[in-house]
């Protein structure tokens, strides 16, 4: 038989490489990034308020946030191909997953972005200029949040399995994301500070409960007991009507802070104005 002529060899490469591009790009979930972003841009925001903007503090640590929420979203795949989530990559949530050759690709493709945050990470620490002590301190969650972006469903005891996603987003994604851009920044702790942040935390815990009511059948039948399949669906919407709140609450309070301290004439912290 004669081969395949040249014009459907380039279509079937095509179509090969296009499904591999989309397989990669529903990893990477590049939808995602705004959640990473904006706990940095709320601490950038709040320290520029207060004359501390550093453009190159607030570009690398976007940098580095974006790098941590991907490496978040490839562990999150390779964790469950490996565990064989199978009820999760036959609906299309994990479509890389479906690739015989995905969790080492998958495998390498986290070494290069460890790499970049390592990179990227140590430049961000650079540019603010942060004495040796604060350089030091700053490596250790650093650190946490690339063990934390991995453990979330690699490793023999995954921490996502077990129900302590929504501890970590909180932390992650708004204390130590809006805290440390601030800090990063403004070179000094504020109070305040913590209401914002929480805010930022609260609000992200709800996306990842989101995703968790939406993948709470196949989720218990894999044995990825989130909070969401802990609580039961009926509880898991009532938590999230409470996450929803308290973010609202904080922000409030928050703002009832700025009022007062704008007319007492200080800054905005409740520790400078008493």
């Amino acid at each position: 038989m004669m081969g395949l002529s040249p014009p459907f060899l380039l279509a079937r490469i095509t179509m090969t490489d296009i499904s591999r591009s989309q397989a990669w790009l529903e990893s990477l979930r590049p939808k995602t990034l705004p959640l990473a972003f904006a706990a940095i841009i709320v601490g950038t925001v709040l320290a520029r308020e207060q004359g501390h903007f550093d453009p190159r503090v607030a570009l690398l640590a976007l940098i580095t946030a974006g790098l941590l929420q991907i490496l978040s979203n490839l562990a999150n795949d390779y964790g469950d191909a490996v565990k064989g989530a199978i009820n999760r990559i036959a609906s299309g949530r994990c479509a890389g997953c479906r690739r015989g050759d995905y969790p080492q690709q998958m495998k390498r493709a986290l070494i290069v972005t460890v790499v970049l945050i390592c990179l990227f990470g140590l430049a961000l620490l650079c540019a603010a200029r942060q004495s040796v002590g604060d350089f030091i301190g700053f490596l250790a969650p650093g650190g946490l949040s690339i063990v934390a972006a991995i453990t979330y469903t690699v490793g023999t005891r995954p921490y996502g399995y077990i129900g302590l996603g929504d501890i970590s987003v909180l932390v992650f994604f708004g204390w130590l994301s809006v805290l440390g851009s601030w800090y990063l920044q403004a070179h000094n702790v504020e109070a305040a500070i913590f209401l914002p942040a929480t805010a930022c935390g609260l609000l992200a815990t709800a996306v990842l409960n989101i995703n968790n009511l939406r993948d709470i059948d196949s989720d218990r039948q894999n044995g990825k007991n989130t909070l969401a399949v802990r609580l039961g669906p009926v509880n898991a919407r009532r938590y999230h009507a409470c996450l929803l709140l308290g973010a609202l609450l904080c922000l409030a309070l928050f703002n009832l802070l700025a009022l007062h301290s704008a007319r007492a004439g200080c800054l905005f912290s409740p520790r400078r104005c008493w």
